[in-house]
């Protein structure tokens, strides 16, 4: 069973876009802009993986509530993945042990640790597979994105595989990529997507199948 939690992103309902294109595929427990399933005990029994796509505290809608904090660090501390979509690396900003845990990080204002925001330019762009030995590049596939927002800027909090990348005028900056928590468990981040036709393009929604296979299949 997956857990996919995410909120409306502005308007846009990225998240919920996603999960049309997946529920087919996977036995997924979907919520949109509802934190309570979040503070259920024990989700690492419940889950194989939690998907995110949130922002904490933005679209008009309280943070995460401490409890759902402390629940999403047991889910972690247990050694379970984590995939976070887009701006999710920001989902719970406001708290000093998410922040070094998620490879690289979307940076908002006033940032705690006093980086210098994020950006995200609106372009068409190209995400191209990293020339990299790592086993899911091999089901990962270039894809040429419509007009959406790049994330770029990001700060690096901690040791990360790059899996994607993309470079633009601005410079060449990861898209996808995997880190390890400090309890062995894999996070892994997909920034494209924004717009719905960009979450629904073929070539995004295969590389998310590509990426909730390797994050389910027990090594």
């Amino acid at each position: 069973m997956i857990l996919f939690v995410a909120d409306n992103h502005y308007g846009t309902h990225a998240g919920k876009t996603l999960f049309k294109c997946l529920e087919r595929d996977y036995e997924i427990c979907f919520h949109e802009d509802d934190w309570q399933c979040l503070e259920k005990a024990n989700l690492a029994d419940q889950y194989d993986l939690m998907i995110l796509h949130l922002i904490g505290g933005t679209c008009n809608i309280p943070a995460p509530s401490p409890v759902a904090e402390q629940r999403v660090r047991d889910y972690l501390q247990a050694g379970k993945p984590v995939f976070l979509l887009h701006g999710s690396s920001a989902a719970f900003w406001h708290c000093a042990w998410w922040r070094p845990l998620v490879g690289f990080r979307w940076v908002r204002k006033d940032d705690p640790d006093g980086f210098a925001r994020s950006s995200h330019p609106i372009r068409p762009y190209l995400v191209e597979v990293a020339k990299s030995r790592h086993p899911l590049c091999q089901h990962l596939q270039d894809v040429a994105q419509p007009s959406d927002e790049i994330y770029i800027n990001l700060e690096q909090s901690c040791p990360a595989t790059a899996l994607m990348t993309t470079t633009t005028e601005e410079g060449t900056f990861p898209m996808a990529y995997e880190t390890i928590t400090p309890w062995g468990g894999k996070i892994i981040s997909y920034l494209p997507g924004h717009a719905p036709e960009a979450v629904r393009h073929p070539g995004n929604v295969t590389n998310c199948r590509s990426i909730i296979e390797y994050l389910i299949t027990p090594t």
